[in-house]
This record gives C-alpha cells, structure tokens and sequence, in this order.
C-alpha cells in the first residue's frame, strides 16, 4: 500500500541530504571527477594559499590575539583545511595561537576528512559550544547554498509556501498551501513581497547563521563566506540539482545527487547587518582573489616549473578567476566585529 504525505521543500530537501540511512551526504564522496562536484580547493591550492594568507592578515589586525578559533563550516573532503594548515605552519607566531575546528554534519564526510588530515591538528564539532575564549573566524566556502531554502510565492496578494507531496517518499508535485503570519512577517521585514512570483527564503540558513553571529558578537572575529549566487533577486526558482558534473531535475535521483540554490547576497548581507556584524561590500571571487594576490603568487611559484606544469596552474586559475566560468558568479561576504577596519581583499 502506497503512503501519501506532504512536506515543505526545506524540510523535504534536508531529509533527502542529510538524513543518516540514505541521505545524499551520508552515503557517498561526492567530490572530484569521480564524483559530483568539484570546489575551488579541489581546482588549485593557490585558492586555499590565499585563504590562509588573508586569514593571517585578519588575525594581525586583530593585534595577534595569543589564542585564535577558526571553525570550517562544511569542510567537505578536508582539501582546503589542509592547506590552510600546512601555510599556517610557515608562520609560527600564528600556528602557536590558532585552534581550528571543523563543523560537519555529515559521518561519511567526517570520515573522509579525517583520512585527508592530521588529527593533531583538528577538532570535529557538531555545535560551537567548546569555543570559549579567543577571537573566532568562521570561513565557509560552498557551505550557504547547501543548507535548503524555503520557497513562497505570491499570487493576487497572497502568500502560500510550496509543499511537496510526496508518494512513498518520492515528489509527485507541489502543493501550495497558505503561509503563516510568522513567516509572513519575516518575508516583509527584509521587503521580499514586492513582487509576483517565487519567493525564495533561507529560514534554517538564518537559524546556522544565528549561532554564528552570536559567536562573533561575544568573542569578536568574523564570517568569510564565499558561494555562487545573485545581488538581485529574480522572482524565480533557483533551485537546482547536480550529478556527475552535471545539472539534471531538481527531484530526479533523490538521493543520489546534490540539491542547492543560488545565495541571495543582498538579503544575506542584510540578516548580517541587522545581527549587529559590519560589512564590507560584496565583491567576485575573482576580485577578492585578485585583490589578496594570486596572480603574483601564480607568477612567483611558476618559474621554476615545467610548461606542461605551468600550462595546468594557469588553467586551474582561469577558472577560479574568469567571468564565464567562476570569477562573477562566485561572490564573497565578509561581516566582522573589531575595534580596526579591515578591507583586505575587499577595495
């Protein structure tokens, strides 16, 4: 006999991601060419070099504080953490202050992260509770647009969330069903009812990102996320669907394929600024990257290499950096608590 249910899109998706026994998260690598995805520190280690460099810079203009927190948000298969690390190792004034750890969700990714990294090194957390002195730094790459977002969408003046029936778990269509005046009201405080259409809003991003914030407030520090998305908000649906390096419809092999959407930068900014957090404006990836130097470093570390190695290095940079592959769609934020301005990267 077939069960019949409804389910909100968030709580549908997460299910289907993160749950212990078949989410997609759970039980498979989906990084590298044999995988689904590949992320920009699986690209080049010159995007995690820059990461590291600019992290130390951060922590200079802090004043050195003698104990520093960085906590990874969805380290993934630990590639950037690693070279993050073996960087920091070349200045031993900040690897003597800095504690880093590592926020994951997932057992399988856990698992796979602590083969690609030096336990030593690390500590696993599953809430930020054991951080309790020292400025923290939250750095997340790819992280926001895997948390699943609601969607709403407004008809002749009303408001209905978007549901999923679903027919032995599986989506058979969606359902649109009258939102509630709370939401509603979270929906007007940052203007996103102005127009017809779909409405996309990320209430359990928010609620991760709520911890977050209270972290920086309380200990000082800041939030460096870098993800792809938009400045202005369309009206449509953003969500999408990956497997084995390509898109496919959203609710096909669930399970067995990634789910995300596009980051609402302008919105993200917002939720930050009224969490009390300063920002600087919000630039590509390829500017940030530029900005803190990877072309320079490109050139030092090419001169003693092969052509075919230096042929690689400048492909892998091209996309990172160019407008049509990486470079304008990937976008960076930064919201921080210090006495000093820091702007690295940013202008």
């Amino acid at each position: 006999m077939s069960e019949t249910k409804v389910l909100p899109i968030d709580t549908f998706i997460e299910y289907t991601l993160y749950n212990n026994h078949s989410g997609y998260y759970s039980t498979k690598n989906p990084f590298g060419k044999s995988g689904d995805f590949i992320t920009a520190p699986g690209i080049s280690f010159l995007f995690s070099e820059m990461i590291a460099i600019w992290t130390i810079s951060f922590w200079e203009s802090l004043g050195r504080p003698k104990k520093f927190n960085i906590v990874e948000l969805g380290p993934g298969d630990g590639k950037l953490c690693n070279i993050l690390i073996k960087t920091f190792k070349k200045f031993p004034n900040f690897y003597k202050s800095v504690n880093i750890f590592l926020y994951e969700k997932s057992k399988l990714l856990k698992n796979i992260q602590k083969n690609n990294l030096d336990k030593k090194n690390v500590c696993w957390i599953d809430n930020f509770k054991k951080i309790k002195d020292g400025p923290i730094l939250f750095l997340g790459n790819e992280f926001f647009d895997s948390i699943p977002i609601k969607q709403f969408e407004k008809k002749n003046n009303k408001i209905y969330e978007k549901y999923l029936k679903l027919r032995n778990n599986f989506p058979i269509k969606t359902v649109l069903r009258k939102a509630s005046n709370k939401i509603i009201r979270e929906l007007k405080k940052y203007k996103l009812l102005k127009n017809n259409g779909i409405v996309e809003y990320p209430k359990l991003g928010f609620e991760e990102l709520s911890e977050v914030t209270k972290k920086i407030n309380r200990h000082k520090g800041g939030l460096l996320l870098i993800d792809y998305g938009f400045m202005k908000p369309k009206n449509i649906s953003t969500l999408q669907s990956i497997k084995a390096h390509k898109k496919n419809y959203v609710f096909n092999n669930i399970g067995n394929s990634d789910i995300t959407s596009l980051v609402n930068f302008k919105l993200l900014k917002e939720y930050l600024s009224n969490n009390n957090l300063t920002l600087n404006k919000i630039v590509s990836q390829s500017f940030f990257l530029k900005r803190i130097g990877i072309l320079d470093r490109a050139k030092i570390i090419s001169r003693k290499m092969s052509f075919k190695e230096k042929s690689d290095l400048y492909f892998r940079l091209h996309r990172l950096l160019d407008p049509s592959q990486m470079g304008e769609l990937f976008k960076v934020i930064f919201a921080y608590k210090s006495k000093k301005k820091f702007f690295l990267g940013f202008n």
